[in-house]
């Protein structure tokens, strides 16, 4: 019976070694798969197929219908005139100033609407009288088509840069507003009060505690609210034309004017190009801000 205890006990061991290589075997098979990152060419390439799919889907739609003959040429062009007409497009100095016009127009707006959005978004969630007074009226600012807003812009601000600015900026201000207004709503209960113990209260509450919180939803109010400013914008150049100010609207509405529909799909995809990009860019900030998070996988 001595003599078969230690031997129990050896095979309990042995086993019990043996489970740790299997537990310990796996950790670094994990570890090991974590630790291996994809080249920088293989992450671009990853990133980049899936569009590059999408596009060539769409340009053999678009040759189809050409084919079609669906509408004379003149009318709708094929794929091969219209990049051909863009690559001379993009190698004029004209066609650089327009949209750095256009850039400028939209950037100076989405900032002002940034700015605006961000004060009311934090007082209607801070004061709930103001919410009740307004909150709908938020909501229903953004729903409307900001096509609506330039008949009233023209009589206040006549044809002007300021007209443009006017329905850009109250376009896109409501969806930061939400934006900020839902982040800080979803504000969990249990980190307000780790801050009411760590003391913050006031400015500092809202700088170092809820506003870092709410950014996830913020960022998202911030890319609908591009969104809705580009589309203002984009409206307004063709509604309101600024003498001497040549943006990309006013020459796609000169080439209309022409009947050059070459170049006016030259400048609806100049428009959708810029659009993609400000996207990219938006989604690299959001997912910045989830790896800091730890919401991404590995």
């Amino acid at each position: 019976m001595q003599a078969e205890i230690p031997t129990q006990v050896s095979d309990q061991r042995t086993e019990a070694d043996r489970a740790a290589d299997r537990v310990t075997g796996l950790d670094a098979l994990e570890l090991a798969g974590r630790g291996e990152k994809d080249s920088p060419g293989k992450r671009v390439w990853r990133s980049a197929w899936p569009k590059l799919l999408a596009v060539a889907i769409v340009v053999v739609a678009w040759q189809a219908v050409v084919w079609a003959e669906w509408k004379p040429a003149y009318v709708l062009p094929g794929p091969a005139t219209v990049f051909e007409d863009l690559g001379s497009l993009i190698t004029t100095g004209d066609f650089w100033d327009g949209v750095r016009l256009t850039m400028t127009r939209a950037v100076t707006g989405f900032a002002l609407a940034v700015l605006i959005g961000t004060i009311v978004g934090a007082a209607v969630s801070r004061f709930a009288p103001l919410r009740a007074a307004i909150g709908s009226l938020i909501t229903g600012l953004q729903t409307m088509p900001s096509i609506m807003w330039f008949p009233l812009a023209i009589l206040l601000f006549q044809i002007s840069e300021s007209a443009i600015m006017f329905v850009v900026v109250i376009g896109a201000a409501p969806s930061v507003a939400n934006g900020l207004i839902s982040g800080i709503d979803y504000v969990p209960r249990t980190w307000l009060r780790v801050g009411q113990v760590l003391g913050m209260t006031g400015f500092a509450k809202y700088r170092h505690l809820i506003l870092p919180a709410s950014l996830p939803s913020f960022i998202s109010g911030l890319k609908q609210g591009w969104a809705f400013s580009w589309r203002s914008l984009m409206a307004g150049e063709l509604l309101v034309i600024v003498p001497g100010a040549l943006s990309i609207g006013v020459r796609m509405q000169q080439a209309r004017d022409l009947n050059e529909s070459s170049l006016v799909i030259s400048f609806i995809t100049v428009v959708l190009v810029i659009g993609i990009l400000i996207d990219l860019l938006f989604n690299a900030a959001d997912n910045a801000l989830r790896k800091r998070w730890g919401l991404t996988g590995s």
